[in-house]
């Protein structure tokens, strides 16, 4: 095993789920392994710590003549449930197929570490680096980001730079250099309903009193028209059309079909807003769905009862004009429209994160495509992304720079779920990446 991939699994044996507090002497455990990794490469670094998990900010001897780039990236995890689903344990990497199968491969800690020892190893060969570099990566990205935006603020003189570099987004296809201009926002919450004070005889009450679980699932159905539409008042109001050349360039981008996506999912067909087909609709379309929903009896067999609570989880992701809290104020006021009689209606608003997007025309743009060209064959692929990385929007409103997404995440790498995976040929890849990114930035400021 190479050395970078030892470095990897090293990575990965760390469980730093942030949802969860019984993981938080994991997370911490892992920052400081980053600290050590970045101190033994020659940077200065620091652990500051947050309301929550540390963010570790490195960089290296800054030059007045030379551009400054960000990268930012986190070292937290999805939980791992279902743990029965995975074919090996989340936190002991393996590698099968030319893959590294644990939580995290990809989903960040893969991508990042590309980055570290990019800089890692032009730092060996060279003794310095092409440009002025900040690294920034945090713990809490999976849980929204709530003490980063705070950090920037108060951090800003010594996070200004030029651009920022991310990766921690897709690529169309294997061996396809993808650069990301947008993200679609995100806004979540969590509706719970209750009717009876206990679980009632389904016999003896059935017909006299509501029951929240049918109560659940008829507000779930008021969401959207049969066609896939939003029926939620003003949803679309904000929402920036798409242009000409977007459509037309992505009709040319291999590996988001509508057959693309259904070989992906294993879905039986595709279904969506009508008017888009699957690539537009998730690239540059708002959506509203259901995460989690639940009551009553769950286990085999039947037990005739009226649950006396249910509940179910949204989310939606928005995209460009839409703020997130308008949109939870409009949901909040359809749910409240539509909760049948008979029950108590109980809302309650999570985490969320504006949508974003740039000119990846611009110099920096170029940059970046120049660099997926030097890295991957072909022409580099220009997409939005259907996900969302709250803290990007951020960045320019705080920082007021944008942000290059430079993916390295197949279609297939099952991340939020089990058996999250990585290719090693895209780890490697983003090593190179790395190398040729930090050189075509600094080109671009001569």
């Amino acid at each position: 095993m190479t050395p970078e991939l030892q470095d990897l699994f090293a990575f990965l044996s760390f469980p730093s789920v942030s949802t969860d507090s019984n993981h938080k002497s994991d997370v911490r455990d892992c920052a400081n392994w980053i600290v050590g990794k970045l101190s033994a490469a020659g940077m200065d670094t620091q652990l500051h710590e947050t309301p929550g998990n540390p963010i570790v900010v490195a960089r290296n001897a800054h030059k007045a003549d030379r551009k400054t780039v960000l990268i930012y990236g986190h070292y937290d995890v999805q939980p791992v449930d279902p743990l029965n689903l995975w074919d090996s344990p989340p936190f002991a990497p393996e590698i099968r197929n030319g893959k590294i199968w644990a939580r995290g491969s990809t989903d960040n800690k893969g991508q990042m570490l590309a980055h570290i020892l990019g800089v890692e190893k032009t730092l060996a060969e060279k003794g310095e680096l092409p440009v002025n570099i900040i690294l920034l990566f945090e713990g809490e990205e999976e849980i929204g980001s709530p003490n980063l935006a705070p950090f920037l603020e108060k951090h800003k003189a010594e996070l200004a730079c030029d651009i920022i570099a991310i990766s921690d987004t897709g690529m169309v296809a294997p061996n396809t250099g993808t650069l990301g201009y947008g993200l679609r926002g995100i806004a979540c919450c969590e509706v719970k309903i209750t009717g009876p004070a206990r679980d009632l005889h389904s016999g003896i009450f059935g017909g006299a009193v509501a029951n929240p679980a049918t109560a659940v699932a008829r507000l779930v159905s008021s969401l959207h028209l049969p066609d896939g539409t939003v029926a939620i008042e003003g949803f679309y109001d904000d929402v920036r059309p798409l242009e000409p050349w977007e459509r037309e360039m992505w009709a040319k981008v291999p590996g988001v079909s509508d057959e693309d996506y259904l070989k992906v999912t294993g879905s039986p067909a595709t279904f969506g807003e009508p008017g888009y087909n699957s690539a537009e609709r998730v690239f540059a379309r708002p959506t509203a769905e259901v995460n989690g929903i639940g009551g009553g009896y769950q286990g085999e067999g039947s037990k005739t009862v009226i649950p006396a609570e249910a509940f179910v989880k949204f989310s939606f992701r928005l995209v460009p004009d839409q703020d997130p809290k308008t949109i939870l104020q409009q949901v909040k006021a359809h749910l409240e429209k539509h909760c049948p009689p008979g029950v108590k209606l109980e809302i309650e608003i999570g985490h969320d994160g504006k949508p974003y997007a740039c000119d990846p025309h611009s110099d920096f743009g170029k940059a970046a495509q120049r660099a997926l060209k030097r890295t991957f064959p072909g022409e580099p692929m220009l997409i939005r992304e259907g996900g969302s990385i709250p803290i990007v929007q951020a960045f320019r409103d705080i920082l007021g720079v944008d942000t290059l997404l430079l993916g390295l995440a197949l279609a297939d790498a099952q991340i939020h779920s089990p058996n999250e995976n990585f290719p090693i040929e895209n780890f490697e890849a983003g090593i190179r990446l790395n190398q040729a990114l930090l050189e075509e930035l600094a080109a671009d400021a001569s």
